[in-house]
């Protein structure tokens, strides 16, 4: 009966592990956009996976929250809130939320996070520690 209870409580704590990027890596830093679509954005744009289920981050104009509860390699935004300040990098913004809502796979390499999705399209940041 013991064992049964045992495996039944280690079971609920295998169940809990953080199955986002952030459970791999991806919480490890403050990760800064280099590039779009292989093309250098030339503004700061940053990516922070605070706590499971959560991302935020600096757009280049505005700082942004919202949620990303994909299992990994999965990535899928949801619910992005911005604060409204107007700057004159807004159109470099528009296309930093364009591209990270269209993104749908997410990969940590040691300082590089990697998102992309099936069409090709990929965000390359690198860690700022």
């Amino acid at each position: 009966m013991r064992f049964a209870v045992l495996l039944s409580v280690l079971s609920l704590f295998g169940a809990c592990k953080d199955e986002t990027v952030t459970g791999y890596g991806g919480d490890a830093a403050t990760w800064t956009l280099q590039s779009i679509d292989g093309r250098p954005f030339g503004a700061r744009a940053t990516l922070i996976l605070p706590e499971e289920g959560q991302i935020a981050g600096q757009a280049p104009c505005n700082s942004y929250s919202g949620q990303q509860t994909a299992p990994y390699p999965w990535f899928a935004p949801t619910g992005i809130a911005a604060t409204k300040r107007a700057c004159p990098e807004f159109d470099a913004e528009a296309r930093y939320f364009r591209a990270l809502a269209e993104m749908t796979l997410v990969e940590v390499v040691g300082d590089i996070l990697i998102l992309s999705n099936d069409a090709g399209r990929e965000m390359i940041f690198s860690a700022a520690r």
